[in-house]
């Protein structure tokens, strides 16, 4: 009897430590897919074509985007990347990388802003607004994220965003929360970073825009945000909504200190 208690403890410690093992590594083998797969990042031909697109002259009024003002003065790429979404008193508006650099090409180059915003992903001037968020982030690439938040308008939007973040609805009752809102969560095998506090923040907020194997395409966080949401089964926000721009100030103010990896690289 005292035999048959021993082989039965030996038996569920076996099966407790297979699944432990099989845990493991199952997330050990996404990370290794995931670590195979940057080696030639596709990102790498967006970052250069948005390169190039920052400086060449296009538009009704043939200019160049070099005088740009991501928040750091005109014409200053690196470090902007890890400071936006923030205020900006020229349009007197909170944006993020995407809604800001639509702003530039209005502005100096003379592209119509609502159009493009109105464009389908993937065509047009869209794709172009993704080759540069490619290059903009790269310029930020290991640099930690440090979001103002200190003016009124940001400290609002950073609440809207919270608030959006937690809100139910839909016909499956889910929020952003439901997915990212606490540790230990998987899907498909791979952890759900939780997005309310590093560093599940820093990580998810600064892994974008990103290269999606599964599709074969560049995605930017407006399009990652509006996929989120189509995924709740809620209606699809506009290109550059305050929506989106809410819950990136939220994301990104959460993620303080974490390090941007951007243009990554996704399943």
């Amino acid at each position: 009897m005292k035999s048959h208690k021993l082989l039965l403890a030996a038996a569920v410690l076996l099966c407790a430590q297979g699944s432990a093992w099989a845990q493991k590594s199952a997330a050990d083998g996404i990370a290794e897919y995931r670590a195979m797969l940057a080696d030639g990042n596709p990102a790498d031909l967006f970052e250069a074509k948005g390169e190039g697109l920052w400086t060449q002259k296009r538009g009704p009024k043939n200019a160049s985007l070099e005088q740009c003002d991501l928040g750091k003065g005109p014409g200053v790429v690196k470090g902007a990347f890890v400071e936006l979404p923030r205020y900006f008193k020229d349009t007197g508006k909170v944006q993020d990388m995407e809604s800001r650099l639509l702003t530039c090409m209005e502005t100096l180059q003379g592209f119509n802003a609502t159009e493009i915003a109105k464009t389908a992903f993937g065509r047009g001037e869209q794709v172009n607004v993704t080759a540069l968020t490619a290059y903009v982030s790269a310029e930020s690439r290991g640099m930690m994220f440090k979001l103002p938040n200190n003016t009124t308008q940001e400290k609002t939007m950073y609440e809207v965003g919270k608030r959006l973040f937690f809100m139910r609805a839909g016909p499956h009752d889910f929020s952003c929360a439901s997915c990212h809102g606490e540790d230990g969560k998987r899907i498909r095998l791979q952890d759900l970073p939780n997005l309310t506090k590093n560093p599940g923040a820093g990580a998810g907020f600064g892994a974008w825009p990103a290269y999606r194997v599964s599709n074969g395409q560049m995605w930017g966080m407006q399009l990652r945000l509006n996929d989120c949401y189509r995924q709740q089964r809620f209606p699809y926000p506009l290109f550059g909504s305050d929506v989106t721009v809410a819950l990136g100030m939220y994301l990104g103010v959460n993620g303080l200190g974490g390090e941007s990896i951007a243009p990554a690289i996704k399943r």
